[in-house]
């Protein structure tokens, strides 16, 4: 029977909004303050106490047993961050109780937990001692942090003069290789780069099939599902769902919309002559999950309209990492005539039976004028969608974009001679 190492009751935690932090105060200050308070009534000082207090979470209760994978999803400001912090003992909570059995390792912000006038090596050695580490274990770990991390050669350099990402690297190799019992990681994982990321969340996965509880937040769905066993969804502070990874996916998910939703306004590589911009994209599955092989999915386009236009075509192009338009389409390919565009809104682009396999693609988005092919807007960076492996054909099998990017529907039919040959199937003659 799984024993539970973490045991959270009635968690709630106040902020209060605006207040400053108690110091020390002139007559002059006190004076104006009571004076402040007299000035008010008292259906006023409580209101603007209540319009002053923020419940970052409200009444959370759960379990967590040993050797739960477990994602924390939610929207922005929905008390995730908050809720790690609270399990790593970095703030305690205003109301309620929480019982840790087992050495805590936590990467929340970048820099949590370092010294920046200590060393790499020092702020490791530091680290392990907090977990309770002797110095023989971090002697044995060490090498590996060093090589995961990639700064060997600034391991003896106060940690202040690393860049953003050296610094990330070292603080997740530390909190990973240091073998607490639970390891608690936050969205800072989305500051590295996708190479670092996948690294990071392979570690996650052997830390995981050792038998340790992991707790991490992510927005990245796919993620979540692959890594997790089990899913916490917080919606405005409160618990909205406990339960397994790809169902709390599926909520969160259901809740939120879309799959993937970008602002585009800063998008870097951009064209056109601005008349009118596409604003923000969003990829929406029919299904409420994942985005899988073979499933429908609406692709939407918001735009905001500066000038009034005529005769206007949307774009919508999905691309290859390598560059390779594999699917082009404007509403104008379709018969579908815009006579013009006089304020904001936004497009969709339906597509029931999309041929890609499992891999991460491209999407690039254009307005153009549809009788001169003159560019309003052409946005070729910052939008990507990510498609899940599925049994497309069938099977039981799932095919990745390794093997090839497409997939059709298509049937094998052998005919052989009347001829047999002898021998064992697999020997040649």
């Amino acid at each position: 029977m799984s024993t539970a190492i973490i045991q959270a009751r009635d968690l709630g935690k106040l902020y209060r909004i605006g207040s400053r932090a108690r110091g020390y105060k002139t007559l002059r200050d006190q004076i104006s303050g009571w004076f402040g308070l007299l000035g008010r009534n008292g259906g006023a000082r409580a209101q603007a106490r209540a319009e002053s207090e923020f419940w970052a979470l409200r009444e959370i209760a759960f379990d967590v047993n040993e050797g739960d994978v477990i994602g924390v999803v939610g929207r922005n400001g929905a008390g995730k961050s908050t809720l790690l912090k609270v399990l790593s003992r970095i703030t305690s909570p205003t109301t309620g109780s929480i019982e840790i059995r087992g050495r805590v390792g936590s990467l929340l912000e970048v820099g949590t937990g370092f010294h920046p006038e200590l060393t790499g090596r020092e702020n490791t050695y530091m680290n392990g001692a907090i977990l309770g580490m002797s110095q023989a274990e971090i002697n044995s770990k060490f090498d590996d942090i060093v090589d995961f991390a990639e700064v060997a050669k600034f391991i003896d350099t106060p940690v202040k003069h690393y860049s953003s990402g050296m610094y990330l690297r070292l603080a997740f190799a530390v909190a990973a290789h240091l073998e607490p019992e639970i390891l608690i990681v936050d969205e800072v994982l989305a500051v590295g780069d996708a190479a670092f990321q996948k690294k990071c969340l392979g570690k996650m996965g052997e830390v995981a099939a050792r038998g340790r509880t992991v707790l991490f937040v992510s927005h990245n769905m796919v993620a979540v599902e692959k890594l997790c066993t089990r899913g916490i969804v917080l919606d405005q502070g409160r618990l909205a769902f406990d339960g397994s990874a790809s169902d709390a996916v599926a909520r969160y998910l259901q809740g939120n919309g879309s799959l993937e939703a970008q602002d585009l306004r800063s998008a870097g590589r951009r064209g056109g002559s601005g008349e009118v911009r596409i604003t923000r994209y969003e990829v929406i599955s029919a299904t409420g999950a994942l985005l899988r092989a073979g499933q429908p999915i609406t692709i939407r386009l918001h735009f905001e309209c500066h000038q009034r236009i005529s005769k206007p075509s949307f774009a919508v192009s999905i691309v290859s990492r390598g560059g390779q338009v594999l699917f082009s389409v404007y509403t104008s390919d379709l018969g579908y005539d815009i006579p013009e565009i006089v304020s904001d809104g936004h497009i969709d682009l339906e597509i029931p039976h999309p041929n890609l396999l499992a891999g991460s693609y491209l999407l690039h988005f254009g307005i153009a004028d549809d009788v001169t092919n003159q560019w309003y807007d052409l946005v070729t960076e910052g939008a990507e969608l990510e498609i899940e492996a599925a049994d497309v054909y069938g099977t039981g099998r799932q095919r990745a974009a390794a093997y090839s990017l497409l997939f059709y529907p298509c049937r094998w039919s052998l005919t052989t001679a009347a001829r047999e040959v002898s021998g064992p199937a697999g020997e040649r003659s």
